[in-house]
């Protein structure tokens, strides 16, 4: 794209509390709308239509989803004891293994044409992590990168310590993105004891909670990410 077609500006979308089927559906629509346009402006001569950017917010009642890169003998329950304990689970299209999504944790997907920014998945990964750094560092709490491993991660640099507080997966088809970034806030962390997240067997998994002790308000820390992603990706957004 050259300059006067390039498009920053991003839709938000907060959906609450929703299926996690019904917001990969979401998803997916819109990335087909985006690649559908890509498509045809490739194909044609004339005046180039726009992408668009989304960036959807939510939160999700209880689910495993594996990645096409993982194993699934990383879930430690079977099919009964998902029922159960009230759990679905998905094997997905993004990458990466196992993780949960549940209440209490902010699911972020990112919708963006990456030729509006820049065609780089591992900056682009790497600009995700550093939105939830900054994020953190709002509300006092100390995180950084884990070398050799995807997500933000709580006193990466003792190893033995090491803990991860938000973990990313994510696709990519002609340079859009879908999925994206799940940073617990006040998850319920008993649920990971019934995978092994996201493949690494000697690493915890941890949250804002725990780590300082209290309750976090959810609409807080979605208003204080929004603004480290507009100042990390260089966007303005509205809602939809």
């Amino acid at each position: 794209m050259t300059n006067n077609q390039i498009n920053r500006s991003v839709t938000l979308h907060d959906l609450g509390l929703i299926d996690f089927k019904q917001a990969w559906d979401f998803q997916e629509e819109q990335l087909h709308k985006t690649v559908k346009i890509k498509i045809e402006n490739h194909r044609t001569e004339k005046q180039k239509n726009l992408t668009e950017n989304h960036l959807i917010l939510c939160e999700h009642p209880p689910v495993f989803t594996l990645g096409k890169s993982g194993a699934e003998n990383n879930l430690l329950l079977n099919k009964n004891k998902l029922a159960e304990k009230g759990i679905s689970y998905y094997p997905i299209n993004r990458g990466g293994d196992i993780t949960f999504h549940g209440p209490g944790q902010l699911v972020v997907y990112p919708i963006l044409d990456l030729e509006n920014f820049f065609t780089d998945i591992g900056l682009y990964l790497r600009s995700l992590e550093e939105s939830v750094i900054l994020t953190l560092a709002y509300f006092g709490i100390s995180s950084g990168r884990f070398p050799g491993y995807t997500g933000v991660w709580i006193e990466p640099d003792i190893p033995a310590k090491a803990r991860k507080v938000c973990a990313i997966g994510v696709r990519s088809s002609r340079w859009v993105t879908m999925h994206g970034l799940a940073l617990n806030v006040n998850t319920d962390l008993t649920f990971f004891n019934y995978i092994i997240p996201c493949g690494i067997k000697d690493k915890q998994v941890t949250s804002m909670k725990k780590e300082n002790g209290q309750e976090f308000s959810m609409k807080e820390v979605k208003k204080v990410f929004l603004e480290k992603f507009v100042e990390v990706f260089g966007v303005e957004y509205g809602a939809s």
